[in-house]
């Protein structure tokens, strides 16, 4: 029945206040006993001081002078309603009460006992009479000049009243106490429902969420850490609902950008399978199936590529290169292709760059993707520029790869690096190669940054740090004059 938060808090929080409670109304219910206990026996012994007026001196000569002036002072006695007197013989026998009644035997009486024998001839009782009456009793002996026990006096007076206030104490306490964890229990019950409640819903739209239902959500009920929660919660669906979305496209993408190309190799493996084609159909059938080939293998590499980032097994041989032969060797590569497709890739070769410290092959592999992509967004008969220089506030190498294609929105750019991510659904990609390329350039210490504007183009700058600062140019050629000028882009046609 209870469980989980309800559970601890009956044992952690409703059983120490429980605990606390009980204690308190004891030690009540303990100090006013004793208080009352203490009061009864107090007035019992102020009044026993009597005796020192009764009997000056303890010089009485005889027992019946003893019995005489005991039985005068109990007659006499001012407090017969609050105890009662007994005057006790020589030989323990009672001779006189202050109600009149005489009664037995007093040698069995353990305060009249335990008088006889103390110094002080003093004696204590507290406890029940053969009635079941509840009583305290002190007991005075008296002695003459020889030490020769001549009687003595018992102030007896029933703990009724000490009882009842004790109880009556007790009660209201125990009623106080009762209030108390009643208020704690409602008031807890509540705090915990408010808290259990919650919680309960957020677990089951959790379970609902690991199923895959992200579009689970949590009613928002209180504006605190719980509701934080809640939010938290929800923002989480509504992310894993579109990294889902993103999955499923990327998903689709890469099963048709393997699909085109397997196609395109089994057709013309088919073609030429079927019969000896022509020179010039064989010719172009070994093309296509060596160009679909190399664009699938682009495309496992780049999925491997992925997969060891996503499990931190990217690794980079780092050493000291020159960045500018792997620019030229990229922009070679892609330079016959911009020729094909009506594209202008225009390169502006320095003369030498800073050594720099980095995975050649890694950085290539970035230099191709983002050249590769320009030429993707870049109409027929648009141009790329290719720009490489050092910028000596920074201590850095920059490379800029400019297009005047179709551009990013704005909406759209901040995005372009995440996985999956793809702002223009008709140009073939799978969509994860700025995210790799991204990845690269921060393990190299570096940055990738994109501006672009709709129909103007897209501009890809990235930093890289130098590795030996004593390759810097001359100290007496200005940082101004080294700066080069912006690349410089012809209008869009």
């Amino acid at each position: 029945m209870f469980r989980g938060i309800t559970k601890r808090w009956l044992i952690n929080t409703f059983g120490v206040v429980l605990a606390i409670i009980i204690l308190l109304v004891v030690c009540l219910s303990v100090t006013v006993h004793s208080l009352s206990y203490s009061t009864v026996e107090n007035t019992l012994t102020t009044r026993s001081q009597e005796l020192n007026a009764v009997f000056p001196d303890y010089i009485s000569a005889s027992t019946t002078d003893f019995v005489d002036a005991a039985t005068a002072y109990a007659s006499s006695f001012a407090y017969k309603d609050e105890m009662e007197i007994q005057v006790i013989n020589s030989s323990g026998r009672i001779v006189q009460t202050s109600t009149g009644f005489t009664d037995g035997d007093a040698s069995n009486m353990p305060d009249y006992r335990e008088a006889l024998s103390a110094a002080d001839g003093k004696g204590k009782f507290s406890g029940k009479l053969s009635s079941g009456e509840n009583v305290m009793a002190i007991t005075r002996v008296i002695k003459n000049d020889g030490a020769d026990v001549l009687g003595a006096v018992r102030y007896v007076s029933s703990l009724r009243n000490a009882d009842s206030r004790t109880f009556i104490y007790t009660l209201l306490a125990s009623i106080v106490g009762l209030i108390i964890i009643a208020v704690v229990a409602l008031s807890g019950n509540y705090f915990i429902r408010s808290i259990v409640k919650p919680v309960r819903a957020m677990s089951d739209t959790s379970k609902r969420i690991a199923q895959g239902d992200f579009s689970a959500k949590i009613d928002k009920m209180y504006d605190d850490e719980i509701g934080d929660l809640c939010d938290s919660i929800n923002d989480m669906a509504a992310e894993l609902d579109a990294s889902e979305k993103l999955k499923n496209d990327f998903i689709s993408r890469v099963s048709h950008e393997l699909r085109t190309p397997l196609t395109a190799i089994k057709g013309w493996a088919e073609t030429m399978q079927s019969g000896v084609p022509d020179r010039i159909t064989l010719a172009k059938g070994m093309s296509v199936i060596v160009k679909e080939s190399s664009r699938l293998t682009s495309l496992v590499e780049e999925l491997l590529d992925f997969s060891k980032l996503q499990s931190g097994r990217l690794t980079m041989q780092m050493e000291r290169m020159d960045i500018l032969a792997e620019i030229d060797e990229a922009v070679y590569m892609l330079r016959e292709r911009a020729l094909s497709e009506g594209k202008h890739l225009l390169y502006d070769d320095p003369e030498e760059m800073p050594i720099i410290y980095g995975d050649h092959n890694r950085l290539k592999q970035v230099f191709l993707n983002v050249i590769d992509n320009a030429l993707k967004y870049t109409p027929e008969g648009g141009m790329i520029g290719v720009q490489v220089y050092r910028d000596y506030r920074e201590n850095t190498v920059k490379v800029v790869v400019a297009d005047n294609g179709c551009g990013i929105n704005p909406e759209d750019l901040p995005k372009v690096k995440d996985k999956f991510y793809k702002a223009n659904q008709k140009i073939n990609g799978s969509g994860i190669g700025l995210a790799v390329a991204d990845e690269i350039i921060k393990m190299h210490k570096g940055t990738l940054e994109i501006e672009s504007s709709p129909e103007v183009g897209t501009t890809v700058t990235i930093t890289l740090p130098i590795y030996n600062e004593a390759a810097i140019l001359d100290s007496d050629e200005s940082i101004e004059e080294a700066l080069p000028s912006e690349v410089e882009l012809p209008p869009k046609t």
